[in-house]
């Protein structure tokens, strides 16, 4: 069991690193300009690969993340285990599809950059298709990490698996992070001040690393 905890925080850890790994190399979430983003696609694709390619091996970390989690966590709460299992796998796989037609914008780039007029504003016009609905599915999945995330901080808090304070710092966090995505869905030019990601990210340091280097010590 305890091989299975260092796991467990080592994931929460690295997802996080592939994560804003991903976010330096140029992967962007939320508004943003489609022109500035074909030009910077075209200025260094190689970039932009090594972007999506940190980004779906992090998507890949929280479906095995979810897998670990229900085979350490779930015998305390078995209902919570099924419901974090198929919440967080499911927001694996929402962002898994998001990176894989993310993708698509390398081709998009080339061609953007051969035209000129008429044509090149409608490959500008697709990017920002996609990105909008990058983003909006980016909302559905962190709307998933919330009820995931619910619901394993509540058997944290309950069985007393790790520190209370952690537990409750999940629970916090969750709420937080589901209802400022829940609230930019249905008002999407009314933007949540970022505690709930904040809040978010150091919940998963916090837990990542007492599982990792408390179990190892």
């Amino acid at each position: 069991m305890i091989i299975e905890m260092i796991l467990i925080g080592f994931l929460f850890l690295f997802i996080l690193v592939t994560f804003f790994a991903s976010v330096a190399f140029g992967n962007t979430i939320g508004d943003v300009d489609s022109d500035d983003r074909l030009q910077k696609i075209n200025n260094d694709p190689k970039k932009f690969q090594i972007s999506v390619v940190l980004a779906l091996i992090e998507k890949v970390s929280v479906i095995v993340l979810a897998i670990m989690l229900f085979i350490v966590f779930s015998p305390y709460n078995i209902i919570l285990g099924i419901v974090w299992t198929i919440s967080r796998i499911g927001e694996g796989l929402i962002q898994f599809y998001n990176e894989k037609n993310y993708w698509g914008l390398l081709n998009i780039a080339r061609q953007y950059s051969g035209t000129s007029g008429a044509e090149k504003n409608s490959w500008s016009d697709l990017t920002r298709t996609i990105l909008k609905t990058k983003d909006f599915r980016f909302k559905f999945a962190m709307i998933s990490w919330s009820i995931g995330t619910l619901a394993y901080s509540i058997v944290l808090v309950t069985y007393g698996v790790v520190p209370h304070i952690i537990g409750w710092l999940g629970i916090v966090a969750s709420i937080l992070v589901g209802f400022g995505n829940g609230i930019e869905l249905v008002k999407p030019n009314f933007k949540v001040p970022a505690i709930g990601g904040l809040s978010a990210i150091l919940f998963e340091v916090i837990i990542g690393g007492w599982l990792l280097f408390y179990s190892i010590i």
